[in-house]
Formats: structure tokens, C-alpha cells, sequence
């Protein structure tokens, strides 16, 4: 069953905080503490490391558990072509162990009792951490894509898988080429007769789960985008930097759509781009004496050098 994540205000501090994370990360790949700290700063939920009780957040009686899901991105097409769709997530737990001789039978109903035992664990756990009764345990799934323009997320109750209500078949994969012979446990819903957990038993016993995405439409499906965003039919929003639009504040005035597009397509007639021979930015390393120093970061206190420059242009 779906559940609702962010209020109203919440969505909005998401989208603005993922926002910058994207700005931030150029590039690189989507990881599940960029998604928790996000979710963590949009819900007012002070960090902590819960790293001990394997999940990703456990608050006042929240316990969530944070999946992602990497799509393949398209120009053409929006992430929200993937509603409607069942995946199978890598893993949901490596915290299991299988007997490959056992029948399908007692192996599935020996890895949902463990599975079923992690998830009570777990529960305990939210439960000691907020002095409550009961713990709001959640699955929650993050779709992005590697461009980071738009990702797609929601959350569900987890719940405890019931044997009874599943069957199970061994499949053999044959071996081909370098890659051996392997077996996995594939587990179905009975009534339905869907796939809805595999269960490897090669390279480490890991559980792995199918999800259904819900409709476009469902208002418990979140939908961001945070890159070259669709404003109107003739409007798009471009997301950079505090400090890049100051930058080019100091050119044209940001604020007026007309000259700052004008702006765009006049500088970049005179670009002599040449993407063949872009010669690798290296760090830069700047000499500079103890007092300017010590008075940088005691003064701005940032991060990593870069960040302490970054930051003296700022408010400079």
C-alpha cells in the first residue's frame, strides 16, 4: 500500500534541495546518502548514523528504507514512461542464507522467515530508537537517470511477506561463455502468478525484489525535475549555482528572461568550440601566506579549499 511522503511545503524543499545537490554532484552518479540527506534537510530530520541498524531513516517512530533504481534516460522520452511498470531491484538484502539443495518449497519458506525476521528486527529497532509502540516502516523507491534531469520516487508500508501466500521453482541459468552455471530461487505470488522475488545463490545469497510503479497519476508518486526544466511551452528552466548566477549577474540581468536569453544566443555565436582537444581541468594549486590562510577559513569555514574560494567570490 502506497503512503504519502512529503507534505505540500515538503515536495518543495525537495525539489529545490535535490536541485542543488544536482548542480553540485556535474555529473557523477546518483548515491542513496545524496537522496537520504536530501529527503533528511526536505523533512526536517536531523542526520544521524543509522548506518548500525541498516536503514536509511529511522525517526521518531519513521523507519524507511531507501532503494534505488538507475533507468535509462532518453531526450525523447520522460522518466514518467516507467509508470505502470514492474522492476527487479539487484537486492534488497544480502542478510540471508539458502540451501541449494533444499526443495523450491522449503527454501523459499526458509527465506521469507528470514527475510520476515530482518524486517521484525528492524521494526524493534525504530520502535527502542522513539520509545513507541508502534513503528511506521516503510519501502521507499528512488527512479533517476544518469543525465539527473528527473527521478521519480515513492514510498509503500513494508510488510511481511506470508509463505503461504507464495510458490517457488528453481531455475537453472546454463553456463555461457566466461559466466558459470548458476541457480536461483524464483518466488511467485500465488493469486496473481506475477514473479515477485528472485533469490541468488552464487557470489553471495542476496534477495531481490520486484516493485510496481504506480500510475503517473497516483498522488503518492513523486515527480521531480531539477535539470532544463519544462516551464512552459516556449520556457525552460535552467538550474545552476548561487555562485554562477552571480557570475553572470555581473554580465546581464538574470532576472529578465529576453536579455538574458538574447544574451545566450549572441556569446555563443562567437564560441570556437572544439570538443575533440578539451584538455582535462586539473586542479589549480594558489600560493598564499599563514594569515590569509587561517583568516579564510576561519572566517568561511568550507568544506575543501575549493569550497572556501567558491565561497570568498560569493561575498566578495
Amino acid at each position: 500500500m502506497l503512503k504519502p511522503a512529503f507534505s505540500s511545503d515538503e515536495f518543495v524543499r525537495m525539489k529545490l534541495v535535490l536541485a542543488t545537490k544536482v548542480v553540485g554532484m556535474m555529473g557523477r552518479k546518483l548515491e542513496e546518502d545524496d537522496w537520504t540527506d536530501a529527503y533528511c534537510q526536505a523533512k526536517n530530520i536531523p542526520r544521524s548514523n543509522w548506518s548500525n541498524l541498516n536503514i536509511d531513516i529511522n525517526y521518531q517512530g519513521l523507519g524507511v528504507e531507501i532503494k534505488l533504481y538507475r533507468v535509462k534516460s532518453s531526450h525523447k522520452e520522460s522518466i514518467k514512461e516507467n509508470c505502470g511498470t514492474t522492476k527487479m531491484h539487484p537486492a534488497a538484502t544480502r542478510s540471508i542464507r539458502i540451501d541449494s539443495s533444499l526443495s523450491a518449497e522449503d527454501a523459499k519458506n526458509s527465506v521469507l522467515k528470514q527475510y520476515a525476521e530482518l524486517i521484525i528486527d528492524r521494526t524493534n529497532k525504530v520502535k527502542d530508537a522513539s520509545n513507541r509502540q508502534v513503528a511506521d516502516m516503510r519501502s521507499a523507491w528512488v527512479l533517476w537517470e544518469p543525465e539527473l534531469r528527473e527521478f521519480l520516487y515513492f514510498e509503500e508500508e513494508m510488510f511481511i511477506p506470508n509463505p503461504q501466500n507464495y510458490f517457488a521453482e528453481w531455475n537453472i541459468t546454463k553456463a555461457r561463455g566466461s559466466r558459470k552455471e548458476s541457480k536461483s530461487l524464483w518466488i511467485y505470488d500465488k493469486k496473481t502468478k506475477l514473479k515477485r522475488y528472485s533469490v541468488t545463490t552464487d557470489a553471495g545469497a542476496k534477495i531481490q525484489p520486484y516493485f510496481d510503479i504506480p500510475a503517473a497519476s497516483d498522488p503518492n508518486l513523486y515527480y521531480f525535475r531539477v535539470q532544463s526544466e519544462m516551464l512552459s511551452d516556449s520556457d525552460i528552466g535552467l538550474w545552476v549555482s548561487q555562485l554562477t548566477a552571480q557570475r553572470l549577474e555581473k554580465l546581464v540581468d538574470i532576472h529578465d528572461k529576453q536579455k538574458l536569453s538574447e544574451f545566450l544566443l549572441t556569446s555563443i555565436k562567437d564560441f570556437a568550440v572544439d570538443n575533440t582537444s578539451v584538455e582535462p581541468e586539473y586542479a589549480v594549486c594558489l600560493t598564499v601566506n599563514n594569515d590569509a590562510y587561517e583568516a579564510l577559513i576561519t572566517t568561511l569555514q568550507g568544506v575543501s579549499d575549493e569550497h572556501n574560494m567558491q565561497l570568498f567570490l560569493k561575498y566578495l
